[in-house]
């Protein structure tokens, strides 16, 4: 598959890489990929971002932080949150207390490979594991790329994925504007494939 990524879809799984090497965590996330995507210019998926309203630094900063803020919870979505809240459990009084007993950010998971969708998986680098969810957003991007009859894995795919699947990215994405439906409709006028 990754033959089939442009030059511009590479530099997200490197950026990705390189996002989790910073936050010191051993399994490349979907949210790292975000991320690396938030750092692209003059690509298909930075002009989607940015069309989408995505193009200051605070808004990029704000999306880091909708990042940041999942991962504290142990990589749990609102949706997630609500869900324990019906069911009368305080997620935050959990990560309070978590905290307080062992340290700040202690449910992030850091460098030990807990989190979100951690499971065995691939390497990119052959240093770096991909998550599960990592790996199945590299998959979602080949089925929209055949969907749209590209012969190859853009970044705008990459983009595409993470908004077509649940869970944090496209949560915190969707809360600054940046939907499925967004970004198809800036790529490709609103159809659901292009002809060829």
């Amino acid at each position: 598959m990754f033959e089939r990524f442009t030059k511009d879809a590479r530099a997200v799984v490197t950026g990705a890489v390189e996002h989790c090497e910073r936050s010191g965590e051993s399994r490349v996330e979907d949210a790292h990929m975000l991320l690396a995507l938030l750092d692209r210019e003059g690509s298909r998926g930075s002009f989607a971002l940015s069309s989408l309203g995505l193009a200051d630094q605070g808004r990029r900063e704000s999306v880091a932080r909708g990042l940041a803020d999942a991962r504290r919870r142990g990589g749990l979505s609102r949706a997630d949150a609500d869900a324990l809240s019906g069911l009368g459990i305080d997620l935050t009084e959990i990560v309070s207390r978590v905290e307080e007993a062992h340290g700040a950010g202690a449910l992030a998971g850091g460098g030990n490979g807990s989190g979100n969708g951690s499971g065995s998986g691939g390497r990119w680098s052959g240093r770096h594991a991909f998550s599960r969810a990592a790996r199945n957003l590299l998959t979602e991007s080949l089925r929209i790329a055949v969907a749209h009859r590209d012969r190859h894995i853009g970044d705008e795919h990459l983009l595409l994925a993470l908004t077509a699947r649940p869970g944090v990215p496209a949560e915190v994405l969707a809360d600054h504007g940046v939907t499925h439906d967004g970004v198809r409709r800036v790529l490709w006028g609103g159809g659901t494939a292009r002809a060829s």
